[in-house]
């Protein structure tokens, strides 16, 4: 080897082991560290880009994950209210076929027809047709109300005086008393869900009917005398030709403000409505 080249290498090196040495200790620390793990060079900068890439990718994992768990939350909560809805809708139906044989045994069996108001079982039939009411919802109900018409033990207003009465009773065929006819008269229904309710010509007197909702019911001439309506819903009602004679917790005006119609209708102070609109057209006028 040429003794020229190696003076020559030796030199450089001496050169540069005698720069080494003449920086600080710290800064020869720190540039030994940085070439040991190849950082030498690289700012706080180059370390960020290295790291964007692979927090994004996470992020973006994250977000999608949480989209697929609501996503999957919403089919699970949607799956668990039609399985309540359904469970529910069962329930319904079978409180209603439960009712329906049991007033149909106290007819056939307790003579339910011929029964008078304070006998047992007039008093068992009412106590479960108030009870099935307030358990059942308005399309469940309306089965209720229209066996109850059909069966006899509730009659239209209109038909308490009919030919049926003054007719000799047929062989085998129970007598209807008309007193046993006005199961729903007196009947506390607070908070029943009565709305499209088909009640028209009902014998309702002093019935409970707080806070029903009877929302769009059709109580065309029914007999309404003194119920108590305190909270009750009636908006869309038609009262149409309804006595509500010494009816509670109503208002005229309040009667006025909710009900689809009450033409012909005598209001709870006793007044036609037609006469009760003119006597406040002419309050408005003198005042």
């Amino acid at each position: 080897m040429d003794s020229s080249v190696v003076g020559y290498d030796g030199a450089v090196r001496d050169e540069e082991h005698s720069v080494w040495q003449m920086k600080p200790e710290r800064e020869q620390k720190e540039e030994t560290k940085q070439s040991r793990w190849g950082f030498r060079g690289k700012t706080v900068w180059d370390f960020l880009q290295l790291l964007i890439v692979p927090l994004m990718l996470v992020a973006i994992g994250s977000v999608f994950s949480l989209q697929q768990d609501a996503r999957q939350q919403r089919i699970e909560d949607q799956r668990a209210q039609a399985e309540r809805e359904l469970a529910e809708q069962r329930a319904q139906d079978e409180a209603l076929q439960a009712y329906l044989d049991q007033m149909s045994q106290l007819i056939l069996e307790r003579k339910l027809l011929e029964a008078e108001p304070g006998d047992p079982v007039h008093t068992l039939a009412q106590a479960r047709t108030s009870t099935v009411i307030l358990r059942l919802d308005a399309e469940h109900n309306e089965s209720v109300t229209r066996f109850l018409f059909n069966s006899g033990l509730a009659v239209r207003s209109n038909e308490r005086v009919g030919v049926e009465y003054l007719r000799p009773p047929l062989p085998g065929v129970p007598v209807r008393s008309e007193a046993s006819a006005r199961l729903l008269s007196r009947i506390a229904l607070p908070h029943a869900t009565l709305s499209g309710a088909k009640l028209f010509s009902a014998d309702l007197i002093l019935a409970d009917l707080t806070g029903a909702d009877l929302s769009g019911a059709d109580l065309f001439d029914a007999n309404l005398k003194n119920v108590y309506l305190r909270g009750a819903d009636l908006r869309g009602a038609d009262l149409s030709g309804a006595d509500l004679s010494g009816a509670e917790g109503i208002t005229n005006e309040e009667l006025d403000g909710q009900a689809d119609s009450l033409k012909g209708a005598t209001m709870p102070n006793g007044q036609k409505y037609e006469d009760w609109l003119k006597a406040r057209e002419k309050r408005q006028q003198d005042e």
